[in-house]
């Protein structure tokens, strides 16, 4: 197993509860992670500290075993970035710019570049300072993409995009996956990471939550359950089954919440005449959203580790 990247208690403090704080990760050559949390909960904290441009208040990070402050430059090479927001280009046309990137990359193959510009149907002619939202993101993706790096690190890529240029993006990161790349993907979208990730990662106030596949997390079972019974609920029996919380009744109609699975209320019900049973599972967006209730951040909480491949 070839570990891409990997931190070790990596913590950027900014005071008053900002940053990043004590993150362990690792992430395997070829994987697709998944970054998510909302914004401000540091994302971009992190991938500025995986590129080398921020130093860390304490603790370690490596891309393929360099040191992320101490060899910033040689990692750049096997890195392509497409940043939260790109520099401001001004009056450069887009050709300028990729002209002027390749040229610090010692050179890129112009097929290559034609390509992912035809692909989003970018027009390079056009002034920076005259292209949308949209368009500047594309530019990013070319930016990002152009030299087949190793290792692609994406913040928010699909800003300002299209649903159809998503689509396209998607589809250039799983090209990038089959050529052995390693993709880390920020995000506070778990719909866009669905598309491609391996694997994620849930940040919150700046630390590491939870790591898991994405199976894992849908089983990460939570039910919001009504049931209608023809005479007066089992309350007792139901309040005292495992992973039965938040219970509601309203005459013979009882709502609850069910973590796992029903096995403890199907037997806190037996024997009771049902009329009706529903059960609502959350969308993925709304099981990941669970993890940002207003509570405490516990100290350190179990990861799943990499898959092994």
């Amino acid at each position: 197993m070839t570990i891409a990247i990997s931190t070790k208690g990596l913590t950027k403090d900014y005071g008053s509860g900002r940053g990043l704080f004590d993150l362990d990760l690792d992430v395997e050559e070829g994987e697709v992670f998944g970054y998510l949390g909302p914004n401000g909960a540091g994302k971009s904290t992190t991938i500025r500290l995986l590129m080398g441009m921020i130093h860390p208040t304490r603790g370690s990070a490596s891309v393929f075993g360099l040191d992320c402050l101490r060899q910033a430059v040689e990692i750049k090479k096997d890195v392509g970035y497409i940043p939260g927001e790109l520099p401001q280009f001004g009056g450069l046309r887009g050709k300028e710019i990729i002209a002027y990137m390749a040229g610090l990359r010692g050179g890129v193959d112009e097929k290559v570049v034609r390509e992912i510009c035809e692909r989003f149907q970018l027009n390079l002619g056009q002034r920076f300072r005259e292209y949308s939202r949209g368009t500047k993101q594309k530019l990013a993706i070319v930016l990002g993409f152009m030299h087949q790096p190793r290792l692609l690190m994406l913040d928010e890529p699909t800003g300002g995009l299209d649903p159809l240029n998503q689509q396209e993006f998607y589809k250039m990161c799983r090209e990038a996956k089959d050529r052995g790349a390693t993709i880390f993907l920020s995000s506070h979208i778990l719909s866009e990471v669905e598309h491609i990730s391996d694997r994620v990662g849930i940040i919150r106030s700046g630390r590491l939550i939870r790591t898991a596949t994405l199976h894992e997390l849908h089983d990460i079972r939570v039910h919001e359950v009504e049931i209608e019974f023809a005479g007066k609920p089992p309350v007792d029996a139901i309040r005292a089954a495992a992973g039965v919380d938040h219970i509601e009744v309203n005459g013979s109609t009882l709502r609850c919440t069910v973590h796992g699975t029903f096995a403890a209320l199907m037997r806190a019900i037996d024997g009771s005449e049902v009329v009706n049973l529903s059960s609502h599972e959350p969308s993925l967006e709304e099981v990941f959203l669970t993890y940002y209730r207003e509570e405490p951040v516990p100290a350190s909480l179990p990861s799943v580790a990499a898959p092994r491949r």
